[in-house]
Order: C-alpha cells, then structure tokens, then sequence
C-alpha cells in the first residue's frame, strides 16, 4: 500500500477509536530540545521524575534504531466538572487537578496507541513501533509541537486551537516514512497572564519551568512541604491549573467528548477529613483508578492536612489531633502538628504542648514549634 493513502487511512482510523487530533514528523533529533534540557539538569529545574539521559529524551533513533517517523496523538479531556459540590465551613473540600478526573490517562492513552499499533501491524508486517505517553522516554510535548498538534505555550503547556491545553499525548515511533506535518504557529503573543498568576513562580521565563517550585509537582512529593509552599497549595490535593485556568486560549473550551473522562465529583471533589483516617484499601477503592493516586495516600493526606489548615478548620481539629497522637508516619504527624497551630485554639494548643513532651522525632519536634510559634 503507498504510504500516502496508509497514512489517511490511519488518521480516519485514529478519529473512530477516540484520537481527537493525530499528527507526524519525523524521527530526527530535537535538537534545540537538548540544549533547553541541559540548561534545565544545569540549572536544577527537573522534576527528577523524567528520564535522566538527555540523549535519550532528544534523539528517537536510540529509541527505534530504523526510525523514519513519529506519530503524536492528542486526546481532549474536561475542563469543567458538571454538578461540582460546593465546600463549606465544616465540609471542605479539596481538588485533583483536571488531568486527574476520571480513568487514569496513562491507561486511555497506551489503549488507542495499541490499537494504531495492532492496526499498522495488520497492514504492514514488517513494521517496527515503540509507543509511550508520559512516563517515555521521548518528550512528549515535544514531538506534539513538531507533528502540528498545538504550540508550546508560555505555560510550557501544548496548546491546540480546538481544545486549548486541556489534552493528553502520546506518541508511536515507527520505520514508516509517513509525510510530516507543519508545526502550528505560536499565537500566545505578548499575553503573560500565566506568568504572572503561578503561585510559586515556577514559570521563570516564556517556556521555562522550575519544576521544583511548581504546585504540580509539589503536591506528588512524599516528604514535608517546605514552608515556604505551605500557604500556595490552598486546597490542591493532586496537581495545578492554575496556568491554564487563566490561559484566554482555553476560554469556553470545556471538552466533554469522553465519557471516561467524566469526572466522580465526591472522587474529583473530596471532602478533606475523611482523607486523614482513610486506609490503604479504602483508598485504593476510591482513588486507584485515577492517575492522582499514584503517589499512593501519603501526599494526598499531607496536602489534606495542609488544606484544612489553609481554610482553618475549626472542625478538622480533633480529627488532626487523632492524626498527631497516633499517625506513625513524622511527616503526617509533623504537618497536623503545625496545621493546628495554623488552625489555632485552645484545644489546639494543649494537644501541641502535649505532643511536644512525647514526641521523639526531631522533625516532627520541629514541626511542633512551629506550630506553637503560630498560636
């Protein structure tokens, strides 16, 4: 079959299983990418949850020695919650960013590029795939940009003109030489609004992003929260969006095409204090479909805690007193202990004192002071 038509087959294929926009480049190296990723590792702006080989990140043909082509997918996903519970004084309510209402994306992702590669596999016999969405090696916003499925915003979010920056990506490198698409042009112009909002400032300059300052991944880290990060999270449980909230590109851009994607507003939505006593199972049965969980119940907790704290919840206080005396883990004992100082109040006050003459771990003695020094 002739490449050409092999490839608008494959477009009208990637439409009936739910592929919202497809598009191709080549599998040459991105080079611009790799001196943007160094200067990243130089500066310490990584996550540390990326692939470490910048070599690996930038030129696909160490991925897929006889790489020709890369196919990018994008999949829309809501950026709106229809029904959502309103929090209130004695009911509040934490969040999991977009990217995390309904089925894991990482699993709705890998599906459809499976299928392109069992559907290629039937054409063609012969023909060599590696896929991956997220967690690859190949950055995938990258590829996006190059294959025409949107612009790299300031944001450092791709950003399509159908459905703003609320899409997923994945990609499949392959030895079919499939005719490249032209990379969209750039239309955030002279708008810094998502520069100007972050938090934390974690976007330092147009495209630049301190990954150790941002919200999104602060919120996925295990230990306690430096201090500093403390009053930004607000009621963030998993994730940011703050960036693309406020991003004119996805205004009126609400996306309810998948209906995986539609968000449990109690699982999207949850009411903080139950999270502190909730067990692993419980949590599993909740939460384990989402791609928030993966982290596990640890630093959801700890931004519950921190959540709480941020709304100043009188009634969590004996919940997080319960959390103080009993958790065996420093850092939730540790965070209750200066959310009740946050929190304040007699009771408040008589547990941190209490808690200052057994507690044996120096960083949760720490955390103790500091919430006393609150009070």
């Amino acid at each position: 079959m002739r490449i050409a038509a092999l490839q608008e087959q494959l477009i009208e294929y990637a439409k009936s299983i739910g592929v919202d926009k497809i598009g191709f480049t080549t599998a040459s190296p991105f080079h611009e990418l790799k001196n943007r990723l160094r200067r990243q590792q130089e500066l310490s702006f990584q996550s540390g949850f990326e692939e470490s080989d910048v070599e690996l990140r930038t030129e696909p043909l160490r991925l897929l020695d006889n790489a020709e082509s890369i196919i990018a997918i994008a999949i829309a996903y809501p950026s709106k919650m229809k029904d959502a519970p309103a929090g209130k004084k004695g009911e509040r309510r934490g969040i999991f960013c977009r990217a995390s209402w309904g089925i894991d994306y990482h699993v709705a992702v890998r599906e459809r590029l499976q299928l392109i590669e069992a559907w290629l596999k039937e054409r063609v016999p012969d023909v060599r795939i590696k896929s991956m969405v997220d967690t690859g090696e190949l950055v995938d916003r990258a590829v996006a940009e190059r294959a025409g499925i949107g612009w790299s915003g300031k944001n450092c979010s791709i950003i399509t003109p159908e459905f703003g920056s609320y899409v997923y990506l994945g990609e499949l490198i392959t030895n079919i030489p499939f005719a490249p698409d032209t990379p969209i042009e750039d239309e955030c112009g002279d708008c810094t609004l998502c520069l100007d909002v972050c938090p934390t400032g974690a976007i330092v300059a147009p495209g630049q992003l301190n990954s150790q300052r941002c919200i999104a991944y602060l919120t996925q880290t295990k230990g306690f929260l430096p201090d500093e990060f403390r009053g930004k999270i607000g009621n963030r449980l998993y994730g940011c969006d703050t960036c693309q909230t406020v991003c004119p590109k996805n205004k009126g851009k609400a996306n309810w095409l998948h209906e995986e994607f539609t968000p449990d507003p109690e699982i999207a939505k949850p009411l903080l204090t139950p999270l502190l006593s909730i067990s692993n199972k419980e949590f599993k049965a909740k939460f384990g479909h989402v791609s928030g969980s993966w982290r596990g119940k640890k630093p959801i907790q700890r931004n519950a805690i921190l959540a709480l704290a941020h709304f100043k919840e009188q009634s969590a206080v004996p919940e997080l007193i319960n959390v103080l005396k009993k958790d065996e883990r420093p850092v939730i004992r540790g965070t209750a202990a200066w959310a009740l100082g946050k929190i304040g109040g007699h009771e408040a006050g008589l547990a941190l004192q209490g808690a200052k003459e057994r507690e044996m771990d120096a960083e949760v003695l720490a955390e103790i002071e500091k919430g006393l020094a609150l009070l």
